[in-house]
């Protein structure tokens, strides 16, 4: 499973979402130009010491990314969506592409997607920061394919009483 930021234009998100892919053993693309350059003091003080950690790919453009992920499903993450991200299906092998900050995904992008979802929130608001966004749906998406780092569903669930 892949986590794409498609543009950025915030290094304070990429960051803190590099630091986020290490934790959760998720992979990260990032699709350029971005909006800032990779040695940003902003960038690395989001994501700290765990950009080493990050397993992290930057590709020049969509077409480049296409090229290299091509038969993975693109899943958009997008308000336009009337799928919620909670009553879709994730696949181990799932592209979540996130828009920019500003605009978030371009039509032509979204019609090269497989599929796409959002998150449901109360009336009137626009939309999330791309940190969060991001982090809510893939974690649902690790979650659902039993890749969460210490998956404990796969063990055998214990009783706690009270005492």
């Amino acid at each position: 499973m892949h986590l794409v930021l498609f543009q950025p234009e915030i290094p304070q998100n990429v960051g803190a979402l590099m630091r986020f892919s290490a934790c959760m053993n998720l992979s990260l693309d990032v699709i350029e130009p971005c909006g800032f350059l990779f040695t940003d003091k902003r960038l690395k003080r989001a994501g700290m010491d765990y950009m080493e950690r990050s397993t992290t790919t930057k590709f020049p453009s969509w077409k480049a990314f296409c090229e290299e992920r091509k038969g993975m499903r693109r899943v958009a993450v997008t308000t336009t969506s009337p799928q919620c991200y909670t009553n879709f299906s994730f696949s181990s092998s799932d592209l979540i592409i996130m828009g920019q900050e500003s605009v978030g995904l371009p039509y032509e992008i979204l019609e090269a997607c497989d599929e796409a979802v959002m998150i449901p929130m109360a009336s009137g608001f626009r939309s999330l920061n791309l940190a969060l966004a991001a982090a809510i749906v893939s974690t649902e998406a690790l979650r659902q394919t039993r890749q969460l780092p210490g998956d404990h569903s796969r063990r055998q669930s214990k009783t706690w009483e009270a005492t």
